[in-house]
């Protein structure tokens, strides 16, 4: 009986091979591939999934046992082979090496039944122009459908085009719901979206980068994402698919469909559909379509079987907590809408208490409203629960848990920087970490992390607000400067663009471009706080007192109205350091007794600790300031800021009070690797303040040169300074302690002393030109000088 060659067809991708001719063809076309990477492939696909061994790869291509350098032929083989296939041997599509062992085919293989496809130049046929309206999919359409898709041949299996590749990035359209429940409108893309994520292949573009895109269309906040909308919104992107996803009723069944189109023509790229019996099988249905629809995209095997954990253990079973959280990410990272993201959160967390997801959103929310210790809780409880959750979420929840909860940044850069090698195309390990080395004082890697970020994230207001800070930390203030415009002229705004402007213009002493930054903030709950702020930093670093007070009270109450009570306390714990610095310890003790009021944040603590040790330790302060120091101890022993930064500096305070400098040298020691880190956010905590401490002691310590350079590094360090009173200071302190090194030095040395003391006297006295004239510091320096 003579063989039927049509049962020697098999196919795996675009690929069809005959195994009795040896002939391979992609989409219809003849692919020009002989000898031995023929003969491999057609051993490798004999057994595919299974090992080939290289004695059996040898025994095939020599079976005679001709002797010769069968490992070096046998890798060129392969080179060829792979070369021909389009495959990478670092991320194997079809070809997996198992070093020092052999090679396997992991690609699904299909045997074929009818005719080798003919060889012609003809390009696959094309689907429908997507541009103007998507057919719209019906109960009947889906059903037919379904069954076209259980006998579709292997033609149109092969003729389809070609997967993604790991440089392109995709849109997820919303999802049509025909089925007449709303909750599926937003619960099945965020479904979508989380299992897609999971992918180190493909890389979605994020939700801020879609709102920013459709405001450039000119469509209103929350727009849906229609299929013709996603589609403009793919192409404004620069990427090169959108998902369209569907849901219909069918009977009694519930039809999910999946398709993935090029953004530019309409071409369909993969599709994928499935049914659910009920309405509590949906999610799980829809992640298996989104499984198989990430393998059609060109995603190896190994990729998705490793990074595949089912939608509804990375979420939650409960396709309404999922709609809740929806609408959450998308006030959070679409809108920037904090306030209204806090009720979403919690009714996901309220349907579902086991939702992790949904607590690590609602900590993000309230770090944003600057509510650290609402933060830090819900972070603790996502934390307990990230065993379920998706790779790259528990990345997120791993992260933000030793940002927000034990403090422990090292650790959180670490975790960040596993986060980075494991999905190379994910922007959040990048953003997180401009903050994270940033804090560590690291500002030359925090600026790698922020070019990077605007890489992967470009067109972003936050990307260029990361960027232009980095760059303000590493005083730079032309490309800081830079970068701002930049921003300004692709439409981008933000409030941290704002306040950025803002400190680069105080900076450059423009108060006409301070101005016109706090006439914008004016009126902007979550905006008008921080510049009324920032504007009370200023009006004191210039010795404008009652200014500053004015301008601080009405920070708080910006901060109280938008309901920010740590923030207010925040603003409270400024004003209590300004006036304690100043010589004013009953108003700075006031101050610090009202942010604690407010608040028991770590920060806040601090900040009321820092100024009522500046004030000195009169009647029942310095018990407060005990338990404040042994409240941060207990409540943070991980904590980096709080364990090298703020406690050494209180310590410290605490020895200088009790005219011991040398303790409180020793105690700032521990501050000395992280003192340049840039510990709030705009000054609020202060930065550089261990090493303005470190002068202090030096100075009671009577040993000016020492003294000199560390207020040197204040004044050299302006990006980190800003306009926090102690930059101010330190031109004072310097006049002091090159004074102080004038008395101890003989004659010309002495004299030049003398001279270098009274240009930074005269430098003070001059910024403090306008000073109210009751400010006690101000009194000792026209005391000193006379």
């Amino acid at each position: 009986m003579t063989e039927d060659f049509r049962t020697n067809l098999v196919g795996f991708g675009p690929f069809t091979l005959d195994l009795h001719t040896g002939e391979l063809w992609k989409r219809g076309a003849r692919v020009r591939l002989e000898g031995q990477p023929i003969q491999i492939l057609n051993l490798l696909l004999e057994r595919p999934g299974k090992l080939v061994t290289q004695d059996e790869i040898r025994c095939k291509l020599w079976p005679d046992g001709t002797v010769v350098e069968y490992d070096h032929s046998i890798k060129t083989a392969l080179r060829k082979l792979r070369h021909a296939l389009g495959d990478d041997a670092g991320e194997p599509r079809y070809i997996e090496t198992l070093p020092k062992r052999g090679y396997r085919f992991i690609a699904a293989v299909t045997s074929i039944q009818g005719e080798a496809p003919a060889e012609s130049p003809a390009p696959p046929a094309r689907s429908g122009d997507m541009t103007v309206r998507r057919r719209p999919f019906t109960v009947a359409s889906a059903a037919v459908a379904i069954l076209a898709g259980l006998v579709v041949g292997g033609y149109v299996y092969f003729h389809r085009p070609p997967g993604l590749t790991d440089k392109d990035t995709i849109v997820v359209a919303d999802f049509e719901n025909t089925t007449g429940d709303p909750v599926f409108d937003s619960a099945l893309w965020q479904g979508l979206s989380v299992q897609l994520e999971q992918s180190p292949f493909l890389s979605l573009v994020s939700e801020t980068r879609v709102q920013q895109t459709l405001r450039q269309m000119g469509q209103p906040a929350g727009a849906p994402l229609r299929p013709e909308i996603a589609r403009e919104v793919c192409q404004r992107t620069g990427s090169t698919a959108v998902i369209d996803g569907l849901i219909a009723r069918l009977g009694n069944q519930y039809v999910i469909g999946l398709k993935a189109l090029e953004c530019r023509t309409g071409e369909t790229l993969a599709e994928e559909q499935t049914t659910a019996d009920t309405r509590e099988q949906i999610l799980r249905a829809l992640d298996e379509a989104a499984t198989k629809l990430r393998r059609k995209l060109g995603e190896s095997l190994t990729t998705v079987q490793k990074f595949a954990t089912p939608i509804e253990q990375a979420t939650t079973p409960s396709l309404e907590a999922l709609q809740a959280y929806s609408l959450g990410m998308r006030l959070l990272k679409g809108k920037s809408d904090f306030a209204a993201a806090v009720p979403s959160f919690q009714r996901a967390i309220d349907l579902d208490p086991r939702f992790a997801s949904a607590y690590s959103g609602l900590a993000l929310t309230y770090m944003n409203l600057s509510e650290t210790d609402l933060a830090s809780k819900g972070a603790g409880r996502a934390y307990e629960l990230r065993d379920t959750v998706s790779e790259p979420e528990k990345f997120w929840i791993e992260t933000k848990y030793d940002e927000y909860v034990t403090g422990d940044l090292e650790k959180a850069r670490q975790t960040c920087e596993l986060w980075a090698l494991t999905y190379p195309r994910d922007s959040n390990p990048r953003g997180i970490g401009i903050g994270i080395y940033a804090a560590l004082g690291r500002h030359d890697r925090a600026l790698e992390e922020a070019r990077a970020n605007l890489r992967l994230e470009p067109d972003i207001a936050l990307g260029y607000g990361g960027l232009a800070m980095s760059y303000l930390t590493l005083n730079r203030l032309d490309e800081a400067r830079a970068a701002t415009a930049e921003a300004a002229g692709k439409g981008l705004d933000s409030p941290l663009l704002r306040a950025i402007l803002y400190e680069l213009d105080f900076l450059e002493n423009d108060r006409a471009g301070m101005e016109q930054q706090l006439d914008w903030a004016l009126g902007k709950p979550g905006s008008e706080d921080l510049m009324l702020a920032l504007e009370a930093q200023s009006a004191a670093y210039d010795g404008r007192l009652d200014k500053s007070r004015e301008l601080s009270r009405r920070a708080v109450a910006a901060a109280l109205r938008a309901d920010e009570k740590e923030a207010a306390a925040l603003y409270e714990t400024a004003a209590a350091q300004r006036e304690a610095l100043f010589g004013n310890p009953a108003e700075a003790s006031k101050r610090a007794y009202a942010a604690l009021a407010l608040s028991s944040g770590r920060d806040v603590e601090y900040g009321a600790a820092l100024a009522l040790a500046l004030s000195g330790e009169g009647s029942g302060t310095q018990e407060r300031i005990e338990k404040l120091i042994t409240d941060l101890q207990r409540r943070f022993p991980e904590d980096t800021l709080a364990q090298f930064n703020y406690l050494p500096a209180l310590r410290a305070q605490l020895a200088l009070n009790r005219k011991h400098p040398s303790q409180a040298i020793e105690a700032l020691r521990a501050a000395a690797p992280y003192e340049l880190g840039a510990v709030g956010a705009f000054g609020l905590p202060p930065a550089l303040f261990p090493i303005y401490a470190r002068g202090e002691a030096y100075l009671a310590a009577h040993n000016g040169k020492e003294a000199a350079a560390e207020f040197q590094k204040v004044l050299d360090h302006p990006g980190l300074a800003l306009n926090e009173p102690i930059g101010a200071l330190a031109r004072l302190e310097l006049g002091r302690s090159f004074a102080m090194e004038a008395e101890a030095a003989q004659n010309e040395q002495a004299a030049a002393f003398r001279t270098k003391a009274r240009s930074f006297y005269a430098d003070f006295l001059a910024l403090w030109r306008d000073a109210d004239q009751d400010i006690p510091v101000l009194q000792s320096v026209r005391a000193e000088l006379h």
